[in-house]
Formats: C-alpha cells, structure tokens, sequence
C-alpha cells in the first residue's frame, strides 16, 4: 500500500481528466438511464430518436429521417414501418411531389413525445441535482459554447 501522506496524491485517471472522455461519458450515461426509464412505453432507442427528430421536423422525409438518425434509408424504412404499425406515424404524399412521402407523429405518438420529454426533463434534473441554479446556467453556456465552435468547425472541413 503506498504511503500518501509523504507524497502526492495519487492523479485520477487519465480519462477523468480529459473534458472529451467525461463528455462522451455524461452523453452515454444519459443515453443508458433515458432508455431505461422510456423502456416502459415500449420504444426502441431507434423509435425515440425518430419520434422526437420528427417532433422536431414535422413533415420530414425517409431520406431526411435517415441522415438525421444517422441510418441508412433502409434502416430508416424499416423503424418507421414499426412506428406505422404502431400507429404512431403516418406517411403523407408531397404536394410537390406525389413520390415522395412526408412522415407525420400521430395524435398518440404526440402523447409518447410529452411522456418523453417529461422523462427527459426529470433525468436532467437528476444529473444536475448537484448544482446550484447559477451552476447550471454557466455549465449550459459553456457547453452551448463548446457545441457552436465544433459545429463551425465541422462546417469549415469537408467531410471524408
């Protein structure tokens, strides 16, 4: 057993102190509990990230769907088919367009979105129930911050 008092304290883990390994961390816990919490309404991680990416743009198609769950269209076809049998999307053609189809939440998947964003709420509370008010606004900034500065600099480089 090594002898602390005449020495330095022992350093954390490299990986505790490095902000990009505690991000992906926090992400992936919060990701973990949401699924955990949600699993009661019967929804896959793939269901929830659709219904609330459609929440978020109604009207969306198959193809916008996919890049935006980060999917191949495939994949994508296949959970909404899921959800459409569930009852909770439905497909409407383009006015513009008659081959395209417009992806809508339906009245009860409207319900499933509020259930979901009341969980997420709850669990944000959770993580941050350690803070003071003032803390989470500044940790909010700042992470709001970091995020604008990595999306410009994804737009400045081209993809691979």
């Amino acid at each position: 057993m090594p002898d602390t008092a005449s020495g330095p304290a022992p350093q954390k883990a490299t990986d505790e102190r490095e902000i990009g390994f505690v991000i992906a961390d926090v992400g992936r816990l919060m990701r973990t509990l949401f699924e955990r919490r949600v699993r009661r309404l019967g929804l896959t991680r793939a269901q929830w990230l659709a219904l609330n990416r459609l929440h978020r743009h109604p009207g969306a198609t198959q193809s916008e769907l996919a890049e935006m769950l980060e999917v191949e269209k495939p994949t994508a076809g296949r959970i909404i088919d899921r959800m459409e049998r569930k009852g909770w999307v439905e497909r409407r053609a383009d006015a513009a367009d008659r081959r395209v189809n417009r992806l809508h939440l339906t009245a009860a998947a409207a319900r499933i979105e509020a259930e979901l964003q009341a969980i997420g709420a709850a669990l944000v509370d959770d993580a941050l129930a350690l803070l003071a008010p003032a803390e989470r606004v500044q940790l909010g900034e700042l992470v709001g911050r970091m995020k604008r500065r990595l999306q410009a600099i994804a737009e400045a480089e081209p993809a691979p």
